[in-house]
């Protein structure tokens, strides 16, 4: 897939309301770590951060002193601003949007995956779904070139500031629907979330030889590179996919320190066997 580009034309309906391309006014609801990567990022690339709105006013306050912004903890940006993002826990979002109050010719986009235009109220003319495809740590810089964003807008007026907005961080910009960005999201979780738990159970192991983690990093790199070359469905190696019951059945025994570790080591092998032997 390649980023389709969205709308070039002028369009008569929406020439009241467009803005300067190089420079918008962008406020936040939520001062987490999506908030912070996105609002430090579009402040570096020239826009204005408003208003940072947050529950806790020590990370709000830290956030918006980082961005020349101010915190508050009300949703009510009333005309100062020309998009408000909110980046919250996905089953926040919902509540969180029908508390916004601002004016009609706002962009509200939200940041959450699995989520789409159900969850905004009625009235909000121009709504958009802003989603960056990465994660957020705390205190870690986040590299925003060629960064994917998929969006989703309500209307060509916002599809145009959220793509524009998109290219001042130097991203990446695709248009899904919200089937496409559900399933994304879910291969998301597989490929970050469920992978870096693998990494936490393989440091957990490496402990009980008396061996630091720092052992492991080229083989994690060249298992990420190496799926990233050639894909992960040709790269598959190990026990399972030569069908070795024999170092299945010591590798379980090894783990008996911990059953929990045995049962997800049972059930990955069962499926690599599954997916890899389908055809014979």
């Amino acid at each position: 897939m390649v980023p389709f580009r969205g709308f070039r034309g002028k369009i008569s309906l929406y020439l009241s309301e467009k803005i300067s391309l190089e420079h918008y006014r962008i406020s936040f609801v939520g001062a987490g770590n999506v908030s912070g990567a996105l609002c430090r990022q579009f402040f570096e690339s020239g826009h204005d951060i408003r208003i940072i709105v947050s529950r806790t006013e020590k990370t709000g306050r830290a956030l918006a002193g980082s961005c020349n912004a101010e915190w508050s903890s009300d949703p009510d940006f009333g005309d100062t601003s020309d998009v408000i993002i909110t980046a919250v826990p996905d089953d926040e979002t919902k509540g969180v949007l029908h508390r916004i109050k601002c004016s009609e010719k706002t962009i509200i986009a939200h940041t959450a995956g699995s989520l789409g235009f159900e969850v905004f109220p009625e009235n909000v003319r121009h709504k958009g779904i802003f989603y960056p495809l990465q994660t957020f740590s705390e205190n870690r810089k986040t590299d925003f070139r060629d960064l994917p964003f998929l969006l989703e807008a309500s209307d060509p007026f916002t599809s145009e500031l959220l793509e524009n907005l998109t290219q001042s961080t130097g991203g990446n910009v695709y248009f899904v629907g919200t089937g496409q960005r559900r399933l994304i999201h879910v291969a998301a979780v597989f490929v970050n979330n469920f992978t870096n738990y693998m990494l936490t159970a393989g440091n957990r192991i490496i402990q009980k030889a008396d061996m630091p983690f720092e052992v492991l990093y080229p083989l994690i790199e060249e298992t990420i590179n190496k799926a990233k070359e050639i894909g992960p469905e040709g790269s598959q190696t190990g026990p399972a996919a030569r069908l070795d019951i024999g170092t299945f059945e010591r590798h379980i025994d090894l783990l008996s320190f911990s059953p929990e570790l045995q049962q997800i080591y049972r059930e990955i092998t069962d499926s690599i066997i599954r997916f890899y032997n389908k055809s014979k």
